[in-house]
């Protein structure tokens, strides 16, 4: 599933953000651009624990951006960057982005929304999922390299 949302990001994201590259793994796809090699800050899909979201049984899938620099400050600069453009991203995103620690690392940042205990079998999953991963690297992309 996971490569079919690295396909789909890669055919729907704007070529004007360069070139996408991804890397899917059996629990999730990560994205990036230009660079052979993902950097700190990329977007993501995963499988995560739902215990790291709201400590109980199960699994959500995550979708958005996170920053995973070695040093929590720098990682939250990054999200607060990413808080000051609000404005330009929230019609986008809306109220699904939640800024705050990544889902089972405390020292990384996170600007994603959560998706409880979906239908892995659903056959429009991978479509979705690609969707909306694309609305996050075009909400933020642009801004996040102008901020840097």
């Amino acid at each position: 599933m996971f490569d079919e949302v690295g396909e789909l990001v890669r055919s729907m994201a704007p070529p004007e953000l360069g070139e996408v590259k991804w890397r899917a793994h059996r629990r999730g796809v990560k994205v990036w651009f230009d660079t052979e090699k993902a950097g700190r800050e990329h977007f993501e899909a995963q499988q995560v624990a739902r215990r790291h979201l709201d400590g109980t049984d199960g699994m959500v899938i995550e979708v958005g951006f996170h920053a995973e620099h070695g040093d929590e400050a720098a990682n939250q600069k990054v999200v607060d960057r990413l808080l000051a453009g609000r404005d330009g991203w929230h019609v986008e995103l809306g109220d699904a982005a939640v800024a705050g620690p990544f889902l089972g690392n405390d020292g990384w940042r996170r600007l994603s929304e959560t998706w409880i205990e979906p239908d892995l079998d659903d056959p429009d999953l991978s479509f979705e999922l690609g969707s909306r991963l694309v609305d996050y690297v075009v909400a933020l992309e642009v801004l996040r390299r102008d901020q840097r």
